[in-house]
């Protein structure tokens, strides 16, 4: 009888440690999307800044057409990327280049970089970008603790049992995170 009772007891305790394992999956996996949600949130913000950056160039650098080009097409294949957080950074990597070169441009026209309107878009975008970073730092980081559950024994056997699977980070590509440490080439 006591045998009986000390195997139900570990039953017992063995499946509320796995209802609670289970939640905390649940609840880990929500944060990840909830965090994933506030980078795309940033992204659009991004992205409707963009064209008004673009345009108050155009005003003053018109002959600027590849650079600002380039910066609209980056900007529309970066609004169209969706997906897994690889490749939204993949489609972020072009972004970034062609806004440091927009923002070289910008460097060339003293009248522009008086300009109200272009110092408020470029304050607005650099708030935007701080706040992209943020974002993709909080994501990593619930990304980093949920994917060491889904690794980690016991936790490993409730998340395999249940599919769920390793979060990806949200990383820019070596190349590019090179490219963004050196300051821009600005040619008179």
């Amino acid at each position: 009888m006591i045998a009986l009772i000390v195997v139900l007891v570990v039953v017992v305790l063995l499946v509320l440690g796995g209802v609670v394992s289970y939640n905390r999956f649940v609840s880990q996996r929500n944060t990840v999307r909830s965090s994933w949600a506030n980078i795309d949130t940033e992204l659009k913000r991004r992205y409707d800044l963009i064209p008004n950056l673009v345009e108050t160039v155009k005003g003053y650098a018109s002959h600027e057409r590849e650079t600002l080009e380039a910066v609209t097409q980056a900007r529309a294949a970066a609004v169209a990327a969706t997906g897994t957080p690889a490749e939204q950074s993949a489609a972020e990597a072009p972004l970034v280049g062609a806004l440091r070169q927009l923002f070289a441009v910008s460097e060339r026209y003293p009248d522009l970089k008086a300009n109200q309107n272009f110092l408020s878009l470029q304050a607005e975008l650099a708030n935007t970008e701080d706040r992209l970073q943020a974002a993709r730092r909080f994501y990593n980081a619930n990304v980093q603790d949920y994917n060491r559950r889904v690794q980690s024994f016991p936790s490993a056997l409730v998340a395999r049992q249940f599919g769920f699977k390793d979060e990806q980070f949200f990383e820019l590509d070596p190349a590019v995170r090179a490219q963004a440490e050196q300051p821009p080439k600005v040619e008179f």
